[in-house]
């Protein structure tokens, strides 16, 4: 019983269910009671109105709703409407606990991320598995994962193959196959095979973590809108108090004082933007978005242009194999893949990774072990494979070696780097034997996101430090016009304030270190959450969990949405409150029906705002949109040209 009423939640609806059978044997005068049954009402809800409004009034001068709740109750209490004073309180419960539970509901999509904070993890120590506190896992550490468990921490398989069910982190609603070498999340759940993998982030610094302190700081409180609609409150108190001081002293009825306060109670107002901006949040959250600050969704329904890094952003940030031509006969492109995978496998260079790990995914085995292999910094490798000797990297190195390269080879790879690809050269027994192009490819919604961006109505703007033919290139695929390259950490701080002074506020999305100052210096930054920085995610207002940015459209109509809604659920409860006002000066309202008029304008805001919970963007900018598909063709062409 003792644990039941600790209980916020379930003491309040016990008092409410029983201050309604109190009201009702009041109303109905059932048992013809020697003390008005309303009183349980008074005491069950009207009682902790009135001590929170005292203790806010005396500690911190905190004039808000409560307070002319209170002076509300009373005054009816005293004039002898004890039926409307019991009906007041109960009615002001029922309006603060939907509030609570509108609150909640939109927050539990986020706090889910919590509850799912594995508390162990099974760590091999030599040959045996030890179980211990997910805490003390340390780096380095190998941990033994089975099906059906929750991983414990951030890190790599190092055997074993399986399928994990991200949703909780990306939202994806069918698991992702796993193998050797893939990342995977703390947070996440194991849903078949056993694996081992070594420890990576731990702690504080994993995936699971760190969006948990971006969950924990979003705060709708902190939106500015929100102060404007608690300065109104305090003002309203003031005109509410006065107005039932003059209607007294005019008509000398003070029943109808007492219905002014009742109506005045500026609930609804106080209501109005916190509900909305917290069934947000819950929606963003349901598609992968957390939100760091409660007024980033009031800045972004301001903001005119969308501004993009590419790597990482708009690309992968990981280069890829996208063609392998042979200028030697006899030897075709999959042997002359293997003998570039076999000479850089031992490579640490990225380049070199993809390029292995390419020939991997189109054999399924490694590639075979060079006998000799040699990295030479800034140039490429030389290996020996099968008795050849493999050289693979720039033109200086087969220079070097006296491997002159064909003309139309030369000028593929020109064509190659025009397109803003990187162009791998191969020698083969001292002669040239052809190249192996890779580029960071495009993600492939990145064409429809930026389709649907600019059918919403914002402006696009490409912003990198890559060169600018490769900077042209992508920004021609994904459908954007204004580029601009080479950019410098200062310069995209730069560029961001120039449309910040010229009336054009600016969102910001971007992934790496170098895109923090313009994270914070636009008027909404949006982070990509999953491979972006630590420091990028700390300096932006929002995160993309799950690096989805297809959920761009859906943030940027649902933040206008929220304000239209906040304006209508504004302009809503002044109209209500001021015609109940007129009808309470009039005297047509009494105190009980003044509290059922007052509290019909609060529900309805928070009816209103719960809305936004299931809103969906009708137009998100996918399907038969011409651009996108053009250029996904552009994509594939200029492929093919190379």
């Amino acid at each position: 019983m003792i644990r039941f009423f600790k209980d916020d939640n379930k003491r309040t609806i016990l008092f409410m269910a029983v201050s309604l059978v109190a009201l009702i044997i009041s109303f109905f005068d059932i048992g013809h009671l020697p003390i008005n049954a309303a009183w349980v009402a008074i005491v069950l809800c009207g009682v902790p109105i009135v001590i929170g409004a005292v203790v806010g009034l005396v500690t911190a001068f905190d004039i808000k709703a409560d307070v002319l709740v209170s002076i509300a109750l009373v005054a009816s209490v005293i004039i002898g409407e004890t039926f409307a004073a019991g009906e007041v309180a109960f009615i002001m419960t029922i309006g603060a606990w939907l509030e609570e539970r509108t609150v909640a509901k939109a927050r539990a999509g986020i706090e889910k991320l919590v509850q799912l904070t594995p508390t162990t993890a099974r760590v091999l120590r030599g040959w045996e598995e030890h179980i211990i506190p997910a805490s003390e896992v340390r780096l380095g550490d190998t941990l033994r994962v089975f099906a059906g468990e929750t991983i414990a921490v951030d890190g790599v398989i190092t055997t074993g193959q399986t399928s994990v069910d991200q949703s909780v982190m990306t939202g994806e609603s069918l698991p992702v196959d796993k193998g050797v070498g893939d990342a995977v999340s703390s947070g996440t759940v194991n849903q078949f095979g056993t694996f081992d993998m070594v420890a990576q982030k731990v702690g504080e610094d994993s995936s699971l973590q760190r969006m948990i302190r971006l969950v924990e700081s979003a705060d709708a409180e902190k939106a500015k809108i929100v102060g404007a609609a608690d300065r109104w409150a305090t003002w309203i108190v003031v005109i509410a108090l006065a107005a039932a001081a003059v209607t007294w002293i005019a008509t000398g009825e003070v029943i109808r004082a007492v219905t002014i306060l009742v109506v005045f109670c500026p609930c609804a107002l106080v209501l109005a933007t916190p509900t909305a901006i917290m069934a947000a949040i819950g929606n963003l959250t349901r598609h992968g978005i957390l939100v760091r600050e409660g007024d980033a969704l009031e800045r972004l329904a301001q903001v005119k242009r969308i501004a993009f890094d590419k790597t990482g952003t708009l690309t992968y940030g990981k280069p890829e194999v996208v063609n392998v031509v042979s200028c030697v006969p006899g030897l075709d492109k999959a042997a002359l893949l293997q003998l570039a995978a076999s000479a850089e496998c031992r490579s640490e260079h990225p380049l070199g990774k993809a390029i292995a790990g390419h020939a991997r995914h189109q054999t399924g085995r490694d590639a075979a072990q060079p006998d000799v292999f040699e990295l030479l910094p800034g140039r490429g490798v030389v290996a020996t494979v099968d008795g050849r000797q493999v050289y693979a990297g720039n033109e200086a190195l087969l220079g070097e070696q006296g491997a002159l390269l064909p003309a139309g080879l030369l000028q593929q790879g020109e064509a190659a780097k025009a397109d803003g690809c990187t162009a791998i050269f191969l020698a083969v027994a001292g002669e040239a034997a052809g190249m192996i192009v890779l580029s960071d490819t495009l993600r492939p919604d990145a064409a429809d996101v930026v389709a649907g961006i600019h059918q919403a109505g914002f402006k696009t703007t490409l912003l990198t430090g890559d060169g600018p033919k490769a900077a042209a290139h992508m920004a021609r695929l994904a459908g954007i016009t204004d580029v601009t390259a080479g950019c410098l950490p200062e310069d995209k701080l730069g560029i961001i304030k120039g449309y910040e002074a010229g009336d054009e506020p600016v969102c910001m999305v971007g992934d790496g270190i170098n895109d923090a100052p313009a994270l914070k210096a636009a008027r909404v930054g949006v982070a990509m959450g999953g491979i972006g920085s630590d420091i990028a995610i700390d300096a932006a207002d929002i995160a993309l969990v799950g690096d989805d940015i297809r959920a761009l459209p859906h943030l940027l109509m649902l933040a206008k949405k929220t304000m239209r809604t906040i304006h209508i659920n504004l302009a809503a409860s002044m109209v209500l409150n001021f015609v109940a006002i007129a009808l309470a000066i009039t005297g047509v309202l009494n105190p009980v029906l003044g509290a059922l008029v007052h509290n019909v304008g609060s529900v309805a805001v928070i009816i209103n705002s719960a809305l936004l919970l299931k809103w969906r963007n009708k137009n998100p900018g996918r399907g038969p949109v011409r651009a996108p598909a053009e250029a996904r063709q552009r994509q594939v062409q200029s492929r093919q040209r190379i």
